[in-house]
């Protein structure tokens, strides 16, 4: 009865059941867009700096050396609403440097003394003036609308487009002194243009040398209203211009996208289940054994009653048949812990009792070859006997052998993993 007793906790442990738990994890989901930042967030301010070339009919008179020697800057400042679209405003400085003809002495900053950079001859005169004026721009950030947004990348290209307008200065070299004039020759009111209108486009690049700086290179080009030529010649001016500066943007730089909630992907638990099918299978192989073998004692005792017929009582011979079995898996000479638990309640009995046993190493011959099962049956048996060992167990009362037939109960290939196992009997 404790041999049933002790297997049947081993099953019991063989069949503890394993738990699988997925929780729903919450993360930002960038296909969902980007959550728009808060007033105070994502302001920069620029600075830029270069030269610019009219390029108009007559402008085109002059030098081009002489021409794209006229220097221009901006200052702006902007806010980005989200990683595409953004705005800015700031004021510009130009330098013009042109053409007129030699006769339009009203030109808006006509300089005789200018001839000599004439590429036509003396027909033409030199016009020096400055614009300066108020500009605005709408911004469109191209890299992340085709590569996506990404924290932290070194390079970004942004086109705009906006329009300008603006006050023209010229130094009047009629009046003796050279003195800085607003408009045109008597202050504008022949008819000549004090103020004019831009639109502009252009690629601005972005280089990012920190957090909250960046390198910048504007590549500009600007159509002007109004050429300041003579009294009622209006054009349109073509005027490119490249220049370098800086950005500092201020407060949160990133972008942050939606929190999502993320459901745990659907596992096939296809094999789980048919590894449990198998184990359970096992168990039951292994439950058949013990009735198998409590039928087997029940024939034994029946077989060695005998009655006195003096004494008028019966003798019985006790027969038992093994303490315990310890089972393995194919090829393995380890105990498993389930089987640990076997070995160790087996050596709670030993401790208390004064018997001597016999350990006997089995090696089911239906699969792997000879040399491998007469290894496998020295090992386990050795196995067993020196974890009995560890229990406190003499060894002296442990006698080791093998057995090279099948287990009894290992039948066919089916019944195979019954006679991979080391019994345990007293002597």
């Amino acid at each position: 009865m404790k041999k049933i007793t002790l297997l049947a906790c081993a099953c019991a442990l063989f069949l503890a059941p394993v738990a699988n738990a997925q929780e729903v994890q919450y993360v930002e989901d960038p296909a969902q867009g980007y959550i728009f930042n808060r007033m105070q967030d994502n302001w920069f301010v620029q600075a830029t700096g270069g030269v610019g070339v009219l390029m108009s009919y007559k402008d085109a008179k002059m030098k081009l050396g002489k021409r794209f020697l006229a220097p221009k800057a901006n200052l702006f400042i902007g806010k980005w609403f989200s990683p595409l679209l953004g705005v800015r405003i700031g004021g510009h400085f130009e330098q013009m440097k042109g053409a007129t003809d030699m006769n339009n002495i009203n030109a808006i900053g006509y300089r005789a003394d200018m001839a000599d950079q004439m590429k036509d001859g003396p027909d033409y005169a030199g016009q020096l003036f400055n614009r300066i004026g108020v500009t605005g721009d709408v911004l469109f950030n191209v890299t992340n609308w085709l590569c996506g947004y990404k924290p932290g990348r070194f390079y970004n290209a942004t086109v705009y487009a906006g329009a300008s307008t603006s006050w023209n200065f010229y130094k009047d070299q009629r009046d003796g002194n050279g003195s800085w004039k607003y408009g045109g020759y008597n202050n504008g009111k022949d008819g000549h243009h004090d103020r004019n209108f831009a639109l502009q486009a252009g690629l601005l690049n972005s280089f990012a040398l920190g957090k909250h700086v960046d390198l910048l290179l504007d590549l500009r080009f600007d159509m002007i209203q109004e050429h300041i030529d003579h009294f009622g010649h209006k054009t349109w001016n073509e005027y490119p211009s490249v220049q370098l500066g800086f950005a500092y943007k201020f407060g949160k730089t990133e972008w942050n996208a939606p929190v999502v909630p993320v459901c745990p992907q659907y596992k096939d638990l296809t094999p789980e289940l048919d590894a449990l099918r198998n184990k359970l299978a096992q168990a039951n192989a292994k439950i058949r054994d013990l009735e198998n073998q409590l039928n087997d004692c029940l024939r034994k005792l029946k077989k060695c009653q005998e009655e006195d017929h003096d004494g008028g009582q019966i003798n019985v011979t006790k027969v038992e048949g093994p303490l315990a079995t310890i089972y393995y898996p194919r090829g393995k000479s380890y105990i498993t812990p389930v089987q640990m638990e076997v070995v160790n309640a087996v050596a709670d009995v030993m401790a208390n009792e004064n018997d001597n046993y016999r350990l006997t190493g089995w090696a089911d011959n239906y699969t792997g070859n000879d040399d491998i099962n007469i290894k496998l049956r020295h090992d386990r048996v050795n196995g067993v006997k020196k974890a009995l060992e560890d229990k406190g167990i003499d060894g002296g009362r442990l006698d080791c052998e093998t057995n090279n037939d099948n287990h009894p109960y290992a039948t066919s290939l089916a019944s195979a993993p019954l006679g991979r196992c080391v019994t345990i009997e007293r002597k």
